[in-house]
């Protein structure tokens, strides 16, 4: 890449870091909610470092990684002093003891099983390693998550285990074009994210409820969404 298509990229991402916080500021208070309560993630997925940097040195303060060897291998080289990584995609048992104590957070809890491991592979290392429990809203069989179902049967087992703490929900709902259909399900999401906030269970925090992308994160934040997940309107198309 030349040097004048990083600066390209570069104040690309400038301009569309403050497009996004101006949509995010709008969208909450639309919906009479304090902007400050909606945090930006940026995702950095395919992302090189010299662009993640350029993000950070930007403002951004959360960043999320889909992949445990992607992140490992990018980490030497990010600027992450004062950020939080978070790890966003799906996690198999077996990569959990590389991932634990590198990130701040994995927000895609999805299984008693995996539980276990994380809180295994915490305990060794002294550590409690906040989590998320992804949620499949729209149960569709292509997709990672929990169904509702199991949702509070999880988090019961969940309090149990040393390790682990659970700080919230997140979800990935089906692609919608009509948005009346998008609100119903960001808007039962909120429902049960508040509903288990208020069974105030032993051990279950709901402090965090990370839903919206870059296709849908506005309406995600007039839905009560605490956390937005930001990739390609950040720093524009995926390059795989």
């Amino acid at each position: 890449m030349t040097d004048l298509s990083a600066e390209k990229r570069f104040s690309d991402i400038e301009h569309n870091l403050d497009a996004i916080r101006e949509k995010i500021f709008k969208a909450a208070t639309d919906a009479g909610r304090n902007p400050d309560e909606v945090r930006l993630m940026a995702v950095t997925k395919t992302v090189e470092p010299i662009f993640i940097n350029h993000a950070l040195k930007n403002g951004i303060s959360l960043i999320g990684e889909n992949k445990v060897q992607e992140f490992l291998s990018k980490k030497p080289y990010l600027d992450l002093e004062g950020c939080e990584a978070h790890l966003i995609g799906h996690l198999q048992t077996n990569k959990v003891k590389q991932i634990v104590s590198e990130v701040s957070m994995i927000e895609s809890l999805d299984s008693l099983k995996l539980a276990r491991e994380i809180s295994k592979r915490s305990t060794e290392k002294g550590l409690v390693t906040p989590c998320l429990v992804e949620v499949n809203i729209g149960m569709e069989e292509s997709k990672t998550g929990l169904e509702l179902s199991a949702l509070e049967e999880l988090l019961c087992a969940v309090a149990e285990l040393e390790g682990i703490r659970v700080e919230g929900l997140m979800t990935i709902p089906p692609i919608c074009d009509d948005e009346k259909e998008l609100n119903k399900y960001f808007s039962q999401m909120h429902k049960i994210f508040v509903d288990i906030k208020d069974k105030k269970l032993d051990n279950i925090n709901m402090n965090v409820l990370s839903m919206g992308m870059s296709s849908d994160f506005e309406a995600a934040v007039r839905n009560g969404s605490t956390l937005v997940r930001v990739g390609s309107s950040i720093f524009g198309p995926r390059i795989y």
